[in-house]
C-alpha cells in the first residue's frame, strides 16, 4: 500500500509506504528526508502523531489514507 499525497510546504510529495511482502515501512516526507520503521504499527502511529490533514493541498487524501491505515491495522488487511 503506497500513499503519494501533495505537500504545502515542498515541492516533492510525502510518499507513505507499508509493504508487507518486503518488509517495507517508511515515509519520505517533502523535504526527501525520511522515516524508517520496523513494523506497521510503527509507522502508523507516526503518521497520527506528526502529520496532519492542513499540511496537504488535498486534505481528503490524508483522511483516506489514514482511514486505509487504520483498517489495515484493525483486520490485518489492505485493498
Amino acid at each position: 500500500m503506497e500513499f503519494s499525497l501533495c505537500s504545502l510546504d515542498g515541492a516533492l510529495p510525502v510518499e507513505v509506504t507499508v509493504d508487507d511482502d518486503n518488509g517495507r515501512y517508511m515515509i519520505r516526507k517533502s523535504d526527501t528526508s525520511g522515516e524508517y520503521f520496523n513494523t506497521p504499527n510503527e509507522l502508523i502511529q507516526w503518521v497520527r502523531t506528526h502529520l496532519n490533514e492542513e499540511e496537504f493541498c488535498q486534505p481528503q487524501e490524508f483522511r483516506v489514507m489514514l482511514d486505509r491505515l487504520n483498517e489495515y491495522q484493525t483486520t490485518g488487511y489492505y485493498l
